[in-house]
């Protein structure tokens, strides 16, 4: 079997457990996080390659009503014929924290047909939350990270040219009231949830701060609440805890498969129990030879092509072998691979393997 002929994708997790790591790269603090903005706006100043107004005639609504804002009314019945602007949609994150007068970056996806946004300018888009508040405000010139030609029916193009960004290209207008410094607690959610590493995060809080109170208790696999001290001195007790370190549980052994790209993942904990597996190869050639059939003088017949097709099928010889029990990544994969599997076939015997009571490892196929 030639290995560079398989798709195969081998990814080692990190190993949890070898060194110690900090909370901030474990968990994060409730009520500190991201949030989503959106917003529909226009892009002017293509070079003729903006939406077709006659396929996307919301563009045309939406400039007339910018005109109507602007004060220009246009008499009832007229056509624009517009090629120089596209709409968009406009996407953005607000960072926690966010004061008016801040900018963010943003990102501008066309929504119709234009060829391209390379060269264009967005007009002011207001950016709404999910409340149906406005947290900013973007405008700017786009930077397109593509190029693209086109002649004789022919064309080539580099890169996407629907999508652009405009590096702080948005103000933001209306912070978002974050919960940091209200109440008695703060409460630290893992990333990942797990019960040992939970009460080990509280037994390192505990032993940092207050050896003879427990300040910190696991209140579930994922949730630590902590006692925190009340205003401006919370910040600072916040950025004590994210700094101390702690070793995380060992991760579960697991499996991970996509079936689409054929790609396996799993952790260093996947063990492999004594097994046999019977693995062959089936292999279907399919064949035409195509002939003209040519009908006798003075016959009555047409001259028509005719297709001669013939399938064989191949079923190379399988081997039964005999997997030992692996104790280490290595050992399994070494196993695994000592039987000549496709990706394909990889996914089906690992199924199999979960089935049967051998693969000693959650198995989730994605």
């Amino acid at each position: 079997m030639n290995i560079k002929s398989i798709i195969f994708a081998l990814l080692v997790l990190v190993s949890t457990g070898a060194a110690a790591e900090r909370v901030k790269d474990l968990a994060s603090v409730l009520g500190v996080r991201d949030n989503q903005l959106l917003g529909y706006g226009l892009v002017v100043g293509l070079d003729g390659s903006g939406d077709q107004t006659t396929q996307t005639p919301f563009t045309v609504q939406s400039t007339i009503t910018m005109l109507a804002q602007m004060g220009i009314t246009l008499p009832p019945g007229t056509s624009l014929q517009l090629k120089n602007v596209a709409a968009v949609t406009v996407t953005a994150t607000l960072p926690p924290f966010s004061r008016p007068g801040q900018t963010i970056d943003i990102t501008v996806s066309s929504i119709g047909n234009a060829k391209s946004l390379r060269g264009g300018t967005l007009i002011m888009t207001p950016l709404k939350g999910a409340d149906g508040q406005v947290y900013a405000m973007a405008q700017g010139n786009l930077l397109v990270s593509g190029a693209g030609a086109a002649a004789g029916g022919s064309k080539t193009v580099v890169n996407h040219l629907s999508v652009g960004r405009i590096p702080g290209g948005a103000t933001v207008e209306r912070s978002v009231p974050t919960a940091l410094g209200q109440g008695e607690y703060i409460h630290l959610q893992l990333l990942n949830a797990d019960f040992t590493t939970a009460t080990r995060l509280a037994e390192t809080i505990n032993r940092d701060f207050s050896p003879d109170i427990d300040i910190a208790q696991a209140l579930d696999s994922r949730t630590v609440q902590v006692s925190a001290p009340e205003g401006s001195a919370r910040v600072a007790f916040i950025s004590r805890i994210e700094n101390l370190s702690l070793d995380a549980a060992t991760a579960s052994a697991k499996v991970i498969i996509n079936a689409r790209t054929g790609s396996v993942v799993m952790n260093q904990n996947v063990t492999l129990d004594d097994c046999a597996v019977a693995h062959g190869n089936l292999t279907v050639v399919v064949s035409a030879d195509n002939t003209v059939s040519q009908p006798a003088p003075f016959a009555q017949g047409e001259t028509t092509p005719v297709t001669n097709a013939s399938i064989e099928i191949k079923a190379d010889q399988g081997n039964l072998l005999h997997l030992k029990r692996g104790v280490a990544l290595g050992d399994v994969i070494k196993a695994l691979n000592s039987i000549g599997a496709t990706p394909q076939d990889m996914l089906a015997i690992l199924q199999a393997m979960k089935s049967a009571g051998a693969l000693r490892a959650e198995l989730e196929v994605i």
